[in-house]
Parts: structure tokens; C-alpha cells; sequence
């Protein structure tokens, strides 16, 4: 399938802001909203709005798309709720074969992901008191039995919370075939409630806390130690060593445990294996900046080190290809990626356009809200470059006037090879003259570069594009994962989003 299809997908909408939109097709449209869903409430859209949206697009479309995007949000672009919400719901229009049971199994990698897959599925179809459960898909239960085998006990252990649904009640309801004596052991102890209390930071940490120290100085030293034992005994996870750089600084461990976790920070392999999206690495960042302790810019320049570890991948632009990338910075994009995050969607856009900045040789680089700012800065640093741009976002305005970006080039009679925008689209005309994207786009390629070609990173997904997709020079993709430049790669080479998809094998 190609993104330039010539179908209905070009029908004329309004945005939420009022201005000419295009929709996209029902294939397009559920990628876009699923890779950008956070289930929490966005500046336009509420998360029951965007689950409803999300069913109703999961009906018009070919069920075995449906379970590769699933596989594709978890396995490319490292999302865990949203293919789990896709499964469930996958499994309510779809029967009869083993699509479902097949999606299950390959799309619950983690532990919990059992549980949590049965607790959406038990909420999608309003089940609760002792009934919670019952009449199970049979496909669901069979795939959440196959992942029952991929899972040691220090992973169940880990996660045996007690929660709503719990890995004896998925136990019970899946009935896994174990694959020998040891996985029968395993699931007896997870029966008979007896799985080891794990060694994790989590837990050491817990029974820190619940001593009783004789003074405060006694209970520093004891954190201090605890967390050096962690560290020099290799306990933390990667996730674990970066959500808690601000409480091993602040525990003033010594300089052996530092070396090990700058080394293990940046590490390319520890990055990789680690499939942490790029704005992890904004948000472990700005915990330190504000942060008065020994070894902080040790850490600042480990965690460069780690985006540009997690960016090496990344194809990005030679020499001979003038790029410009633009970064909306508008009042909408300030809702955050989930729940009580602190990292914003515009944070996202500045994150992965400073990576894509830092991939290529020949770039233009701004900020867009009421008006367009254009920035020079470095391509050494990735992290740095966003707090700069983060720091004068204001100076722009908080409109989405991203035709100014193109007037500016026209004015100035400026040739880009490829114009890249990282916005929610919700573009419009904050001063009421009737301008547009579509309109400067057309008169730019008229007038000044005809060969120049435009791509839009959709970082909200709420359904609808500024410039109708059906033509050949405007692309649409969407994402916070840095795996979002495979797909850009994948247009270089004349494919798409939704092709790259179908290639996903279950």
C-alpha cells in the first residue's frame, strides 16, 4: 500500500482549530493514532475519544493489519499499553482462525504484560465482581497461555503485584501447558503464592526504608551503600539506572560506582538492548540540570552519549541534501506525552528533530508558533540543543503558523531539498488572513524550488493532515520513537508507513 493511493483519503475536514484539513485513509489513520496514543487526555482529544476513535477505525480495516501495526507499536516502536488495547479489542471483531492467539503471544514481552492484557480485556468488555473474567476470547486465553513459557521466576517475582487481576488468576483462567518440570514448579509457586521475593532495587530500597536508623547519618550511609551494591553488583536494570540518576548522585556514592554507570549509560549495546524511547533520556537530563551535586556533568555527558548511541542507527541527510526542520512549538503541543509526565509533545518534536539534526550534514534548524525562528546550532550535542530551543520557545508565540516557515523561504528565495515539520497539524492562521501551509507549500514549489519535497511527523495523531497526501511530494509519518526515521529511510526508498507494517510476519 502507498501512502499516494488516489482514494477518498483526501476529503476535505475541518481541524480543531477550524482550518482545511484532509483525511487520511482508515489504514493511515489508525497507524497514526495508535503510535502516538498515550491513553491519556491530550489538548484536543480526551483518551476515551481517541479509544473510541481507535475501535471505530479497527472496524474498517483488514483484521491481519490490525495484529501487524499491534506487533509493529510494540516491537518497533516500543510501546506496551496500546498493543495490548489492540489485542483485546482485535479479538471482539475477529474469529476463527489463530490471528489473535498468535498476536497475544508475540506482543506480551514482559511479564506484567500478562496481567495486563487480561485487565484491559476485562474492562473493554465491562466484566467485574466474580465475573470479571469468565467467558474469556478462547483465542486470548491461548495466546496469553504461550507467553505463560517465556518467563522465569525472578519475572514473575518482579511483578507479582496485587493488583486487580493477578498471574494466579491468569494462571487459573489460561491453564499453560508447562514445558517442563521447572516452568510446573514455577507455576505451582505462582499458585500457592510462594515465588522468591526478588533482588531488585525496588524491594532493597523498600527495606531501607522500613529500618530503623539510630540518626540521620546513619540512614544516608546506609542508602549510599545500598546503592553502590546495586550498582557494583550490575542489579539495575538500564530503565532503573536512568530513572534514578538524580537518587544516586543525591546519595553521594563514590567515584567507582559513577564510572560504571556513565560506562553502562552509554553504552551502544546496554542502549539497544534498553529500547528506551528518546525522550527517556530528555527527561533523566532535565532531573539533573537544576541539580547541585558531585559528578552531574559526568552523568549530562553520559546521557549524550546515550542519545547519540540510541540515534547510530539513523540514516539522516548527506552533504548535497539542504534540509530544513521545523519544530512546533504552538499552546497544544504543551500536553504531555502521558499521565504526569513532565516531557511535553513539543519536547518529542525538539528531541527527534535534534536527532535527525545530528545524523545529517546539511541542515536548517527552528521553531514555529506564531512566527518562525530559525536557530544555528551545533551537531555535536543532541540534549543540549533541545534545552536551548526549549529555552526560548516562548519567543515565538504559541499560534501554529507553520505557512510562516515557508514564506520565509520564498521571501528569501531559499532552495531546501526536503522541508521536515514535527507538529499535532492542528495548523491554522492565527492573524485571520487566510493563509496556509497548502497554499505557501504551492507557491514555494512554483516559485522558487519545484523539486522540493515536504514531510510531516505527526507527534499527536488526531486524524486529519494540513495538505491532502495523495500528491508526491508531501509524506506523512508518525511517532515518539526514534524508529520513526526507519519509516522516513523507507520513503526515501519509495515505500511507506503502512507498507513497512504489512512486512511484519506473524
Amino acid at each position: 500500500m502507498k501512502f499516494n493511493l488516489k482514494t477518498k483519503q483526501n476529503k476535505k475536514v475541518r481541524n480543531y482549530e477550524g482550518a482545511t484539513a484532509y483525511k487520511t485513509s482508515p489504514e493511515l489513520e489508525l497507524y497514526n493514532s495508535v503510535v502516538t496514543a498515550s491513553l491519556s487526555n491530550t489538548f484536543y482529544e480526551k483518551a476515551d475519544e481517541r479509544l473510541a476513535r481507535i475501535q471505530k477505525l479497527m472496524r474498517k480495516v483488514d483484521p491481519v493489519f490490525v495484529a501487524k501495526l499491534a506487533i509493529y507499536a510494540r516491537e518497533k516502536m516500543h510501546l506496551r499499553s496500546i498493543p495490548m488495547v489492540l489485542v483485546a479489542e482485535l479479538s471482539k471483531i475477529h474469529r476463527g482462525d489463530s490471528l489473535v492467539k498468535n498476536t497475544a503471544s508475540r506482543v506480551i514481552q514482559r511479564a506484567d504484560e500478562i496481567t495486563e492484557l487480561l485487565a484491559y480485556y476485562q474492562l473493554a468488555n465491562s466484566r467485574s465482581g466474580d465475573k470479571k473474567l469468565n467467558r474469556l476470547s478462547k483465542q486470548i486465553q491461548k495466546g496469553v497461555a504461550d507467553a505463560f513459557n517465556k518467563f522465569d521466576e525472578y519475572q514473575f517475582a518482579k511483578y507479582n503485584r496485587k493488583t486487580d487481576v493477578t498471574f494466579k488468576d491468569a494462571l487459573f483462567l489460561t491453564h499453560p501447558k508447562a514445558v517442563s518440570e521447572v516452568q510446573q514448579g514455577l507455576f505451582d509457586k505462582i499458585i500457592n503464592d510462594t515465588l522468591e521475593v526478588p533482588y531488585t532495587w525496588e524491594v532493597e530500597l523498600s527495606r531501607l526504608g522500613q529500618a530503623d536508623f539510630k540518626n540521620e547519618k546513619e540512614r544516608k550511609n546506609a542508602v549510599k551503600a545500598k546503592w553502590e551494591e546495586l550498582i557494583l553488583s550490575n542489579r539495575l536494570g538500564y530503565m532503573a539506572l536512568l530513572r534514578n540518576l538524580r537518587n544516586i548522585l543525591q546519595a553521594n556514592v563514590g567515584p567507582t560506582a559513577i564510572e560504571i554507570v556513565a560506562k553502562r549509560l552509554k553504552d551502544p549495546v546496554e542502549v539497544r538492548k534498553s529500547k528506551q524511547l528518546p525522550f527517556r533520556f530528555l527527561a533523566a537530563y532535565k532531573e539533573l540540570e537544576s541539580l547541585k551535586e558531585n559528578y552531574v556533568s559526568i552523568m549530562i555527558n553520559a546521557l549524550e552519549g546515550a542519545i547519540k548511541a540510541s540515534a547510530a542507527n539513523v540514516a539522516g541527510f548527506d552533504l548535497s541534501t539542504r534540509a530544513l526542520l521545523a519544530a512546533d512549538v504552538s499552546g497544544s503541543m504543551y500536553s504531555p506525552v502521558g499521565g504526569k509526565s513532565k516531557i511535553r509533545c513539543y519536547d518529542v518534536g525538539l528531541v527527534l528533530s535534534m536527532i535527525l539534526a545530528s545524523r545529517s550534514a546539511n541542515i536548517t534548524t527552528g521553531l514555529f508558533g506564531d512566527r518562525w525562528k530559525e536557530v544555528n546550532l551545533s551537531s555535536d550535542s543532541i540534549l543540549s540543543n533541545v534545552r536551548r530551543l526549549d529555552r526560548i520557545s516562548g519567543s515565538v508565540g504559541y499560534s501554529t503558523n507553520a505557512y510562516k516557515v515557508i514564506d520565509a523561504l520564498i521571501y528569501d528565495k531559499r532552495k531546501m531539498d526536503k522541508v521536515l515539520f514535527f507538529t499535532d497539524l492542528q495548523l491554522w492562521d492565527s492573524y485571520n488572513g487566510g493563509k496556509s501551509l497548502k497554499d505557501s507549500w504551492a507557491l514555494y514549489k512554483r516559485t522558487v524550488a519545484p523539486n522540493a519535497k515536504l514531510y510531516l511527523f505527526d507527534l499527536m495523531g488526531y486524524g486529519n493532515t494540513p495538505l491532502s497526501i495523495e500528491r508526491n511530494d508531501v509524506f506523512l509519518m508518525a511517532g515518539w520513537s526514534d524508529k520513526i526515521f526507519d519509516v522516513l529511510e523507507a520513503i526515501e526508498a519509495g515505500g511507506d508507513a503502512i507498507s513497512e507494517i504489512y512486512k511484519i510476519e506473524i
